[in-house]
């Protein structure tokens, strides 16, 4: 369930990067979530050190914004069409990912 929840995600990332508009890195994603514009954040397991993403969750918890983990950053670099790996994406604006978001929103109720 887990695996498919973040599949899920990352296919939601390359949806919105490519039709939408996602945020890349923890500092973007942390300004989106207070700004309440995040609709989905999705951070990689595999960040060091941790601390670095551990305030992410907590706060989208707060503003009610769903959070999924993957297992690694470079899966989430990649779909958020980067070279390198990146620790945290968000999607603000969901283009064609709307679907996947939902059903994301649903599963982790």
């Amino acid at each position: 369930m887990a695996d498919d929840l973040s599949e899920k995600a990352l296919q939601a990332v390359e949806h919105a990067r490519s039709t939408g508009k996602i945020k890349k890195g923890t500092n973007e994603v942390t300004k989106s979530i207070e700004r309440g514009t995040a609709k989905l954040v999705v951070i990689a397991k595999d960040v060091s050190p941790p601390e670095i993403l551990m305030h992410l969750p907590l706060l989208s918890k707060e503003k009610n914004i769903p959070l999924v983990e993957v297992a690694r950053k470079e899966e989430l670099g990649a779909a958020a069409g980067l070279a390198v790996g990146t620790s945290a994406v968000c999607i603000v604006q969901e283009g064609d990912a709307k679907n996947l978001i939902k059903e994301i929103v649903e599963a982790s109720k």
